[in-house]
C-alpha cells in the first residue's frame, strides 16, 4: 500500500507517479483542506483525505504561531489516517501539508520518498527531506541541496495524456482550428491564471492577432474580463484568438499546437516545455521568493527560454514574441535545446523508487 501526497501546483506530478503504480495498488492521498486538489485527485479515482497545515516561515510571528498550532492539529489527524491505512511508503511533493504526515510516518517507520519538482527546495521540502530515505529531483542542479546518498535524479513526471499529445501536433492544430501558415503563441498562467500576463497580452492583442494564432488559457480569476474582450473583437480577430478559462484534458494538445509559450516558471515548465520541445518566454512570479527565477534561469542559460521580469511585460511582451517568431533559426535552436532536456520516463523512475521503498529493499529511516 502506498500513501501519496501532493500539494499546490505539485498535484499533477504526484498523479503522474500514481498512474505508474501497479493496477490495484491502494493509494490514499492526504492533501490540503481547500483548493482544487481534492477535486483533481478524486476524479482520478484516488481516495482523498485532508489534514490541517500552516506556514511557519516568512509569515510573521502571529501567523507562524497559528501555523504551528495547525501543524500540531494536522499531525493528530495524520496519525489517525496512518494508523487506519497502514501504508508501506509515503510519497510527498512539498507543501506544509507534507510536514505532519511525514513526521507521523517517520515515527511509524514508514519509508518516505520526497520529490522536488523545482530546482531549489522550499522550507517544507528541506524539512521533510531530513526524514526521507530518498529524495528524487528533477535536474542535476538540485544535487547541492541534499545529502548525496539520498538523491536520485529522475526528471519531471508528466501525466500520460500529456505524453501522448506530444506526438500529435497535426491533430492539435486541427482541434483548435488554427489557420495554416500562422505561428501559434500559447499563453497560460495556471488554473487561477496570471493577472499581469493576462493584462499584458490583452494590451498587445491587436498587434499580435494581425500575424499570429493565440491560444490563451486565462484562468478563472480573469475569465470574465477576457471573455468580454473577445466578445468585442471583430470577427476576423476572434477567428485567431482561442481563449479558455482553463484546459485540463486538452492542455497537452495546446502545448503540441504551439510554436512558442508565454507563462510563469513554476516547476512544471521543467517537464512540460522540454517534452514538447517548446521555446518559451518565462515570466517568474515576483512574489514566489526565488524558486521561479531559478527555474527560468535554468532554462534560459541552456538556450531553451527567454526570461522577462514581471515589470517588463507591458513594454516588452509583444516585441519579444515577434523577435522570436521572426527568427526561425533562433526559434529552432531554442526548441532543440528545450527538447534535449526532456525525460519521458520520469514518472516510471519515481514509481520504481517508491515501490522499492515499499517492498522494504531500502532502509526505512535515514
Amino acid at each position: 500500500m502506498i500513501t501519496a501526497g501532493g500539494t499546490g501546483g505539485h498535484v499533477y506530478p504526484a498523479l503522474a507517479v500514481a498512474s505508474e503504480l501497479p493496477p490495484g495498488t491502494p493509494v490514499l492521498w492526504i492533501g490540503t483542506v481547500k483548493g482544487m486538489e481534492g477535486e483533481l485527485v478524486t476524479r482520478e479515482g484516488i481516495k482523498f483525505e485532508s489534514v490541517q497545515a500552516g506556514a511557519v516561515v516568512g509569515v510573521g510571528a502571529l501567523r507562524a504561531m497559528w501555523g504551528l498550532a495547525r501543524l500540531a492539529w494536522g499531525a493528530a489527524q495524520a496519525a489517525r489516517l496512518v494508523m487506519r491505512f497502514r501504508p508501506d511508503a509515503l510519497f510527498v511533493t512539498g507543501g506544509y501539508t507534507a510536514i505532519p504526515v511525514a513526521l507521523v510516518c517517520w515515527l511509524a517507520r514508514v519509508p518516505i520518498l520526497v520529490y522536488l519538482p523545482d530546482i531549489e527546495p522550499g522550507s517544507a521540502v528541506r524539512l521533510v527531506a531530513r526524514f526521507a530515505a530518498k529524495v528524487a529531483v528533477t535536474t542535476e542542479a538540485s544535487r547541492a541541496y541534499f545529502p548525496i546518498e539520498k538523491i536520485v535524479v529522475t526528471g519531471y513526471p508528466l501525466r500520460p495524456a500529456l505524453l501522448r499529445a506530444a506526438a500529435e501536433r497535426k491533430r492539435a492544430r486541427s482541434h483548435f482550428e488554427l489557420a495554416e501558415g500562422r505561428p501559434t503563441v500559447l499563453v497560460f498562467g495556471g488554473s487561477r491564471g496570471a493577472r499581469s500576463i493576462n493584462l499584458a497580452l490583452l494590451n498587445a492583442l491587436e498587434d499580435l492577432l494581425a500575424d499570429f494564432e493565440i491560444i490563451h488559457v486565462a484562468g478563472q480569476q480573469d475569465w470574465l474580463a477576457v471573455a468580454g474582450r473577445r466578445a468585442r473583437m471583430s470577427e476576423e480577430q476572434r477567428v485567431h484568438y482561442h481563449a479558455f478559462a482553463y484546459l485540463h484534458d486538452d492542455m497537452g494538445l495546446a502545448f503540441a499546437a504551439a510554436d512558442v509559450a508565454v507563462c510563469r516558471s513554476g516547476a512544471s515548465v521543467l517537464g512540460e516545455l522540454p517534452m514538447f520541445g517548446l521555446g518559451a518566454i518565462l515570466v517568474p512570479y515576483p512574489h514566489a521568493w526565488r524558486y521561479q527565477k531559478v527555474n527560468a534561469d535554468y532554462l534560459a542559460e541552456r538556450g531553451a527560454a527567454v526570461r522577462l521580469n514581471d515589470d517588463e511585460l507591458k513594454m516588452k511582451l509583444s516585441a519579444t514574441i515577434r523577435e522570436l517568431l521572426g527568427d526561425a533559426a533562433r526559434l529552432q535552436a531554442m526548441r532543440a535545446a528545450s527538447r534535449a532536456l526532456a525525460v519521458p520516463d520520469a514518472s516510471g523512475r519515481i514509481a520504481a523508487e517508491l515501490l522499492q521503498l515499499a517492498s522494504g529493499t531500502e532502509s526505512a529511516r535515514p
